[in-house]
C-alpha cells in the first residue's frame, strides 16, 4: 500500500520494426526504483538496463511486459501485464506514413459455408496504439458476447447465417472490417441434389434457373431455412452452367 501505480502501461498492436514507448508511473513515500520484465512464450526475463519509467521498444516479436516498482523500505508492486503484439505480414502501404496509432485492419474475416451443428469461427486483426478492442455484428446487430478477434460459435445454427463484420476501436478512432456472408445449412442432401440435377440436365448450356424461396406465409408456419436452401441450390446450378435468378418472399 506504500506504492501506488498512477499510470499503467497499455497493450499495443504494431507492425514489425515499429518503435514506441511503454510507460509506467507510480507514487510512494520514498524515492522509487523501476525494473521492466518481458515474457516470451513461458520464459520471463529481467530486461537489462530497463530501470526507468519509460521503456523504449522496437517491435521484433510478440511478448508480454510488466514493470516492478520498489521503494527504499523494500516494498514492491508490479504493474499490469501488457501485450506487445507484432504483425510480421502487413499489407503493402500499411500503416500510413503518418500513422498515429488509430486502428488499421490487417486481417479481414472470410466468407464461409458451415454445416448445421459444426463450429463457426471468424477471425480478424487490427493494429493500434493502444491495442484495439473488438466488437462483432451480425446483420447490423451487436453481438454482446463476441468481443474478441476471433468469433467462435461451437455449434452453428441456421439462425447464425447472415452478414458479419467487426469494429476495431481504440482511443484514437475505429475501423471496420469487410462484411462477409456466412451460410449455415444442412449439407447431407447436396450430393443427392447434384446427382438428380445431372440426371435430368446432362447438358445445360443456355439454361436459366429461377429459384424462389418463400418464408413468410399467411396461413402456414414459417419454413426453417429457405434462404439457405436457395443459396445452396444456386451454387449447385451455377456449377452446372445455369444462369441463376434467386428471389426471396
Amino acid at each position: 500500500t506504500a506504492i501506488v501505480i498512477t499510470e499503467q502501461p497499455v497493450s499495443v498492436s504494431v507492425p514489425l520494426g515499429y518503435s514506441f514507448t511503454l510507460r509506467c508511473r507510480a507514487e510512494g513515500q520514498t524515492s522509487l526504483q523501476y525494473q521492466w520484465f518481458c515474457q516470451y512464450q513461458s520464459v520471463c526475463n529481467q530486461i537489462p538496463g530497463a530501470t526507468k519509467q519509460d521503456l523504449p521498444i522496437t517491435a521484433q516479436q510478440t511478448q508480454l511486459y510488466t514493470c516492478r516498482i520498489n521503494d527504499l523500505y523494500k516494498n514492491a508492486v508490479f504493474s499490469d501485464w501488457v501485450k506487445v503484439e507484432v504483425h510480421h505480414c502487413v499489407a503493402r502501404g500499411l500503416p500510413p506514413r503518418l500513422w498515429q496509432g488509430e486502428p488499421v485492419i490487417v486481417l479481414n474475416p472470410t466468407e464461409q459455408r458451415v454445416e448445421v451443428g459444426k463450429p463457426l469461427q471468424l477471425q480478424c486483426a487490427a493494429m493500434g496504439v493502444p491495442a484495439p478492442s473488438y466488437q462483432w455484428y451480425q446483420n447490423g446487430n451487436l453481438l454482446e458476447r463476441q468481443k474478441k478477434k476471433k468469433l467462435w460459435i461451437s455449434h452453428a445454427k441456421v439462425s447464425d447465417s447472415g452478414t458479419y463484420l467487426c469494429c476495431a476501436s481504440n482511443s484514437r478512432g475505429e475501423h471496420w472490417t469487410n462484411a462477409v456472408d456466412i451460410h449455415v445449412g444442412k449439407s447431407s442432401l447436396l450430393p443427392l441434389l447434384l446427382s438428380t440435377i445431372n440426371l435430368f440436365f446432362p447438358t445445360v448450356e443456355g439454361k436459366i434457373a429461377l429459384l424462389v424461396g418463400n418464408n413468410h406465409y399467411q396461413h402456414h408456419p414459417n419454413l426453417m431455412a429457405p434462404v439457405t436452401d436457395v443459396f445452396e441450390l444456386s451454387l449447385l446450378l451455377e456449377q452446372l452452367g445455369f444462369q441463376v435468378v434467386s428471389l426471396l418472399d
